[in-house]
């Protein structure tokens, strides 16, 4: 079983402890304050566009995207979160589904994958168990090299300009900026790579 980075569950429209609203998104884009490497694009009425470069060759992002042993490792948004768990069948038309958990806080969401090309795409749904993002979301994340350096870009569509808005409210890239940080220092550190 492999896992996939999926939208992190902090940017949900429900409160969650340490929750604060933002401020509306206002269209172009935006370089995520403590990193210099995420930004977030809108893109029409009902996408996003997050890219975020890595110090690593592409094969080795792929392999951070794709293990379940390494995702529950990183993809946790702020400090305090956990992933317990994280079962995924990588193949067009599996199904994934991802725990998160933070105190006594769970919030989950399941989707299906529709393309996965090694090692440079995957298009997968997604969906929130509490549906904080107006509906089913659709991802596609595309992982590109030149010169040992790779760049992800991942866009999320929205089922409409209102779920694209509301999730902008909730302060998701701030969650994000922080995950992609922890995989960048996980790779630093040879962590990724070296299978154990």
């Amino acid at each position: 079983m492999n896992c996939l980075v999926m939208i992190p569950p902090w940017h949900a429209a429900v409160p969650f402890p340490g929750h604060r609203p933002r401020a509306p998104f206002q269209k172009g884009r935006l370089t995520m304050p403590g990193t210099h490497t995420l930004t977030m694009t809108t893109v029409g009425d009902t996408d996003l566009l997050f890219t975020r470069d890595f110090d690593a060759p592409r094969t080795l992002v792929w392999e951070a995207l794709t293990r379940p042993e390494l995702i529950q490792r990183w993809l946790l948004g702020p400090d305090g979160w956990t992933m317990p768990v994280c079962d995924v069948d990588l193949r067009p038309g599996g199904r994934f589904r991802y725990v998160w958990r933070k105190g006594n806080r769970d919030m989950g969401m399941s989707g299906t994958f529709r393309e996965k090309v090694p090692p440079e795409r995957i298009v997968h749904t997604e969906i929130f168990d509490e549906d904080w993002t107006g509906g089913e979301t659709v991802v596609t994340t595309t992982l590109t090299e030149a010169t040992g350096r790779t760049t992800m870009s991942m866009t999320v569509r929205y089922g409409s300009a209102a779920a694209r808005e509301g999730a902008l409210k909730t302060g998701m890239a701030d969650g994000m900026a922080a995950t992609y940080d922890r995989l960048e220092a996980m790779i630093a550190r040879g962590e990724i790579g070296a299978r154990t």
